[in-house]
């Protein structure tokens, strides 16, 4: 340890340096492995100014951490500060009134949903890594999941913030207004920004009245375009009630039944599973979904009849990244399109795959309702972490491919280093500098998570 970062460690209390930490640098995938000076834990925000305000006197670098559930490698340090949440993970406040609940940065997103299920109100944001991800991280990269099509993503999700500026400074807005248009709305500069701007510390967010109807069905289809047609249908008839709707392929559910010891629900190329839920109890929804169902030709399908096997269909769902890892390392793509053009994406892009790799193996699922996909490939020929050598020409056929279509190389989990190289196709010139120079504002000395989110 160098000697300014020996002055630091003594700035705090000891319990807030971790002194075995090999396993806060890897990233969930083991894609990534950095490397730190200093691991520290906070435990308060006003032990974060205090790190903030002697690395940025410093010139220290500082990479924020939540729960390094990650995908693209953001979390990682590449030296200097590794600044791990998991302390601050109280939950400060509930408002039934307000609908809203304000959480520190390292509360595990599992703990906001039942503290808000404690109070008799939703959180709706819910993702596979729900048991072990944290709200900070969650904002950082502006995370969406299951419920997207009725509530929207973290970004429609955060209503105040508090984070801790690279000087040390604090922004706190933690009021929950539903309505400020008091200048500029600093919050949303700060979600999804992967920790380059400042660390987030705490957030005020969003709640909703528990669901006290829901029903679940599972329908089989021959097509994605049948998919996108069932979509449209259900919205129309039944709007804000469409919770949830997701896509899985065939070869994803295969992989899911197995692993869940369980059968397909339906035989079909496609599958969707759908879910309506309303505030009020209801004894005739359950009816009239069937009934529109088969009133629409989707007869190929199952509707959950009871809590149980409600969830025997979830299961199916949520277990497929578990199951796609008994074929080894993946390279994986979070990807979103305009849901007109999912059909063609899928078609032209598998077909590019194939001619290219022999014997690549796809895993498709995601949520169609956003038009959001999980992208996954794997190589026979390269199961373990040697399937990273394939990363560039695989994600070079997907992007493109994506791109073509008008879609988006990055939909849940950031950009991260992985990434981040793409970012010029994506984005405008006029776009970058912006970015360039909100990043310069912030963080005139680049001690935020360099060598993240924003192109060299």
């Amino acid at each position: 340890m160098s000697a300014n970062l020996s002055e630091l460690a003594a700035l705090l209390h000891e319990d807030e340096i971790l002194r075995d930490a090999d396993a806060l640098l890897t990233d969930q995938r083991r894609r990534y492995t950095g490397k730190a000076a200093l691991v520290l834990r906070p435990q308060s925000t006003e032990s974060v100014q205090k790190i903030m305000r002697f690395c940025f006197a410093n010139r220290i670098p500082v990479t924020p951490q939540g729960g390094n559930t990650g995908l693209c490698g953001a979390a990682v340090p590449q030296g200097g500060v590794l600044l791990n949440l998991g302390r601050l993970n109280r939950i400060r406040s509930i408002s039934a009134a307000d609908n809203a609940v304000t959480a520190e940065a390292g509360c595990i997103l599992q703990n906001v949903q039942q503290a808000a299920a404690a109070a008799g109100r939703l959180f709706p944001l819910s993702l596979a890594s729900e048991g072990s991800c944290q709200i900070g991280g969650n904002i950082a990269c502006n995370a969406g999941g299951l419920n997207v099509l009725r509530y929207g993503t973290m970004r429609d999700l955060v209503l105040g913030i508090e984070a801790v500026l690279p000087d040390g400074g604090l922004v706190s807005q933690l009021v929950p207004l539903h309505k400020n248009t008091t200048g500029y709305d600093l919050r949303q500069l700060l979600i999804g920004s992967e920790g380059t701007l400042a660390v987030i510390t705490a957030a005020t967010l969003k709640l909703f009245p528990l669901p006290q109807t829901c029903e679940t069905a599972w329908v089989g289809v021959d097509s994605i375009d049948r998919a996108v047609g069932l979509l449209a249908l259900v919205q129309q008839r039944f709007g804000g009630r469409l919770t949830s709707f997701e896509l899985v392929g065939s070869r994803a559910l295969e992989l899911s039944a197995a692993y869940s010891r369980s059968t397909a629900p339906v035989s079909a190329p496609w599958h969707v599973l759908l879910e309506l839920a309303d505030a009020e109890p209801r004894d005739d929804l359950g009816g009239l979904f069937a009934e529109y169902l088969l009133q629409h030709g989707f007869d190929n399908s199952v509707l959950a009849q009871s809590a149980s096997e409600r969830q025997t269909l979830w299961t199916l769902r949520e277990n497929i990244s578990a199951a796609q890892r008994s074929l080894g390392v993946s390279i994986k793509h979070d990807i979103a399109l305009p849901i007109e053009r999912v059909a063609k994406f899928v078609g032209s892009c598998g077909a590019a795959l194939r001619q290219a790799f022999a014997g690549i193996d796809i895993v498709l699922f995601g949520h169609l309702g956003d038009g959001s996909l999980h992208y996954n490939t794997f190589l026979p020929a390269a199961t373990g972490n040697d399937a990273y050598a394939y990363e560039y020409a695989v994600n070079t056929v997907v992007y493109e491919h994506v791109l073509a279509c008008g879609g988006t190389i990055a939909a849940e989990h950031g950009v991260g280093i992985v990434k981040r190289h793409w970012l010029p196709r994506v984005r405008s010139a006029a776009e970058l500098r912006l970015m360039g120079a909100v990043k310069a504002a912030f963080d005139p000395h680049n001690i935020m998570n360099p060598g993240k989110l924003l192109p060299d």
